[in-house]
């Protein structure tokens, strides 16, 4: 085969893009060139979206997870925010004004009542009671002496040596006498009182604060009206049982009214009514209690009404001031249909369900829930029938109308927190 040669040194040379084309077109010939144009429009016509164009390739439908509603009796509950009081406080006062001279307990103990808290010196108040009785023994004397001399008149104006107006002031002046006795009775019992208090004891059982004032110091006491300004000396709260107070909405105030009008449910005020308390870091309702008062008004200001539950502290582990939970029953056991929160979604103003039709199809129920209820659940008071296939996992994959792969599963209670 001869090879062009490059004139100027006779080495062969490359023939080039074109002229290798050339040479493929002559090789083709005029057949090969018309089909090679028709395959290429072929394809620029199946690019731009011909009538033959291929479908896009399907996406297969999401899977989600549905299961019927779960239809179980139970009593319905609400559960209420509040904070513990001590059923009984007490602040230890001074009766007497003195020096303190003791005190006979430690701060933050728990103490009997009865116990010795306090001594206020008690010397003055000792000479105040002999000083009482040495006026009730002067009363006496005039007394006994005020008889005989009435005894005596009497027996001269019977005789008529005595006029009748001796025997009248004898009268009086015994009257006076026993007067008098009657006071000193009273000044010796006010005395021996004030000399009582100067021991404080406790009068009640509890855990007793920490001293407000020392020994040495001057108490400042009182009685009757003026007790107000005397001296704290310290507090005592008792622990066993313990106080639970809350506050109840005008809102479900009602709906348990409502509830007790129609037998539902029966009225605080007349029943106690068990309750479940918990505390702050307690996820279970082992504490047991009962609501053994409700207030006579709502508060103008808040719109609710104050509510108070009595529950047993006999470790004493809760302190007079925490705060806690309290799960009050609503309703008698009845049958109810229950629902993960989970499978719950908002619109807007409404609840709303997703649920899988027999074909595959989505599509949503506007429900209205109740209450939570165990592990989870919620009530559903309507929209939901017991044979729907409710949309459990893969919530964020439905939309209304399209198809989906359901896939069963079951909605169980959790076990119940008491």
């Amino acid at each position: 085969m001869n090879t062009p040669l490059d004139k100027n040194n006779d080495q062969p040379t490359d023939p080039g893009p074109i002229a290798t084309a050339k040479a493929a077109t002559r090789r083709l010939g005029k057949a090969g060139i018309a089909a090679i144009v028709v395959a290429v429009l072929a394809a620029g016509y199946l690019l731009i979206g011909g009538r033959g164009a291929a479908p896009p390739p399907a996406f297969p439908p999401p899977t989600v997870t549905v299961a019927k509603p779960l239809v179980k009796e139970l009593v319905e509950w609400k559960e209420f925010t509040g904070q513990f009081e001590a059923a009984d406080y007490v602040e230890i006062r001074a009766r007497v004004s003195g020096y303190l001279k003791s005190i006979h307990f430690e701060d933050g103990k728990l103490v009997k009542k009865g116990d010795l808290l306090f001594v206020i010196e008690p010397e003055p108040f000792e000479i105040a009671l002999e000083t009482a009785n040495a006026q009730l023994a002067d009363a006496l004397a005039k007394q006994e002496l005020a008889k005989v001399q009435l005894a005596r008149t009497s027996e001269l104006t019977k005789k008529n040596f005595a006029a009748a107006s001796t025997y009248d002031q004898r009268v009086a002046e015994l009257r006076s006498a026993q007067a008098a006795v009657d006071i000193a009775k009273a000044a010796v019992s006010t005395a021996k009182l004030n000399l009582d208090y100067t021991k404080l004891t406790a009068p009640v059982s509890g855990r007793v604060s920490r001293h407000e004032v020392s020994v040495g110091n001057l108490i400042v006491g009182g009685s009757g009206g003026s007790s107000a300004s005397s001296t704290v000396l310290t507090t005592i709260v008792t622990l066993d049982p313990i106080n639970f107070i809350f506050d109840v909405s005008e809102t479900d105030a009602l709906e348990y009214k409502r509830s007790v009008q129609l037998g539902e449910v029966k009225s605080a005020r007349d029943t106690p009514i068990p309750v479940f308390v918990q505390l702050a870091d307690e996820s279970g309702w082992k504490r047991k209690g009962t609501v053994d008062f409700v207030d006579n008004r709502f508060d103008r200001s808040s719109g609710t009404i104050r509510v108070r539950a009595v529950a047993a502290n006999a470790d004493l582990f809760i302190v007079p001031g925490q705060f806690g939970r309290i799960r009050a029953p609503v309703s008698q056991p009845h049958m109810a249909t229950l629902i993960p929160e989970t499978a719950i979604v908002s619109d807007q103003a409404r609840k709303i369900v997703y649920t899988v039709a027999a074909d595959g199809t989505a599509g949503l129920k506007v429900i209205t829930p109740g209450p939570a209820a165990e592990g989870g659940l919620r009530i559903v008071r309507d929209g939901l029938k017991p044979d729907d296939d409710v949309v459990i996992n893969g919530l964020m994959r439905v939309r209304p109308g399209i198809k989906v792969k359901a896939e069963p599963g079951k909605i169980e209670a959790g076990p119940a927190n008491q």
